[in-house]
């Protein structure tokens, strides 16, 4: 293990943060709130403890797949317990082990939250707990990435470490390039939903904050009602930018470069739809009773299920309320997620996809033992290391997510809050059903539950070997 050049990084992750704190900071003057305060504290504390761990450069700056998952790792436990610092000084979630579920959901773009009340925060602090979803959904490191000065495979290993997806490839021959390219189409995005959210009569703060929440498909609300009270236009606009970020963004390079037949064949995406329009029909179908018409049921409908493929959360209506196979569709869409190379969470379409082609090949085997058939993906054949890692990582997500449901269970709270919880957490949703669903919060846990609750969220978001990693012998030995 390459300590040095370990440390080296997470110094840089701590003056990205120190520096972002400038905004929130920004935020706190124009509205003349004390709480300002807060984040220069914690922007003061971030280049502190980076210039403790970079005053001296290191000779050897080649980072191997081992320093690499390290660490990513580190550093999101360290964004986190660095972003929580604001919350705990004003007071607006004094207790830590809250302050530090709520930052991690932040970044981990989960949007599940421990506030019963989010009206009365600060606007500053609204705006940085909004502001995490937009940092954390492309990731922090990937931001690095476009500036970073190191040598040899390092940019990749650092992209594959934080990238969810069974497999990440480079857009350009550079990866420094393709880290810019990714937050160039992120950026033009975002300033995209804004503009059309203040076509609508959204109010700036609003817009910003909104805007942050769907394109790191995180779902923090600034209001308790979440997106109920907005007008209908503001909710189909959030309801197609949230499934605009659910893509895979190669796809959206792919039309920058005017590739449109290779984008849109990609089966990834074309499956993602389905999916969505499929559910959305469905669902729509089954709710129609409880709306006036079926274009207001449509709309919610659509709003849901691109809320929760994407992970989002964000809500318009109490789905709890709805009947038991539109809930079920709902939590099926959970675990599924969104397109690998998004900024949304879940198991991803690609991985279910090649789970199916793996189930489809086995039994093709077993009718025809002497044949010999390549799995493929765009009409390409598999790597057998992307099988082998999808398959891995699902063994390793099911033991994850069946330990966290029994460790939560001292609660002794219901069945489907634990279940729907852990699930929620886990693929970086936010709501759940029954007492965490889109109109109860994660302050029903106890401090222990939602201890486990924060670990599934970085678990969830890294996509669990980073942090499986941290808890392993042979990571630590020198080399």
């Amino acid at each position: 293990m390459n300590y040095k050049i370990v440390r080296y990084v997470l110094a840089q992750v701590l003056n990205i943060e120190g520096a972002f704190m400038i905004f929130p900071l920004i935020t706190a003057l124009i509205y003349g709130e004390e709480e300002g305060w807060s984040f220069i504290l914690t922007g003061l504390l971030c280049f502190l403890f980076g210039f403790l761990l970079s005053h001296r450069r290191p000779k050897e700056t080649v980072i191997y797949s081992r320093e690499a998952f390290v660490t990513v790792a580190v550093s999101w436990i360290l964004l986190s317990v660095m972003g929580s610092i604001p919350f705990i000084v004003t007071g607006c979630i004094p207790n830590p082990i809250d302050a530090l579920f709520e930052t991690v959901s932040g970044f981990t773009t989960t949007g599940a939250s421990v506030l019963t009340e989010v009206e009365s925060l600060p606007k500053s602090v609204l705006f940085w707990r909004s502001f995490t979803h937009w940092l954390g959904g492309m990731g922090v490191l990937v931001l690095l990435l476009a500036f970073l000065q190191v040598k040899g495979g390092t940019h990749m290993n650092l992209m594959k470490a934080e990238s969810p997806g069974p497999s990440v490839s480079k857009l350009v021959p550079t990866v420094r390039s393709t880290a810019k390219i990714l937050y160039l189409i992120y950026i033009l995005l975002t300033v995209l939903q804004i503009l059309f959210l203040l076509i609508g009569k959204m109010p700036l703060f609003d817009a910003l904050t909104i805007t942050f929440g769907t394109a790191g498909t995180g779902g923090f609300g600034i209001k308790n009602d979440s997106m109920a009270g907005y007008s209908p236009y503001l909710q189909v606009v959030v309801t197609v930018f949230m499934i605009l970020f659910g893509v895979n963004f190669s796809a959206y390079f792919l039309i920058l470069r005017r590739k449109f037949r290779q984008a849109f064949s990609m089966e990834e995406v074309r499956w993602y739809l389905l999916i969505i329009a499929a559910s959305i029909l469905s669902i729509a179908l089954m709710i129609l009773d409880l709306y006036p018409s079926f274009g207001e049921a449509l709309r919610h409908s659509a709003f849901q299920v691109g809320s929760i493929i994407t992970t989002t959360g964000y809500s318009t209506t109490d789905f709890n309320l709805w009947p038991a196979i539109p809930r079920t569709i709902l939590v099926m869409l959970m675990f599924i997620g969104a397109c690998a190379g998004s900024t949304g969470g879940g198991i991803k379409v690609s991985r279910i996809l090649i789970l199916c082609k793996a189930i489809r090949k086995e039994l093709h085997l077993i009718l025809h033992p002497r044949s010999v058939k390549k799995l493929k993906m765009d009409g390409h054949a598999l790597d057998t290391e992307v099988i082998r890692s999808t398959s891995a990582f699902f063994v390793a997500y099911i033991l994850f997510f069946s330990f966290s449901v029994l460790l939560v269970g001292v609660d002794d709270l219901d069945l489907v809050t634990n279940f729907t919880g852990v699930a929620a957490t886990l693929n970086n949703i936010g709501p759940g059903l029954e007492l965490v669903g889109p109109m109860g919060n994660f302050s029903v846990f106890s401090d222990f539950s939602t201890a486990i609750l924060t670990l599934d969220m970085l678990a969830g978001r890294l996509e669990i070997f980073p942090l499986l990693l941290l808890f392993t012998r042979d990571t630590w030995r020198r080399k």
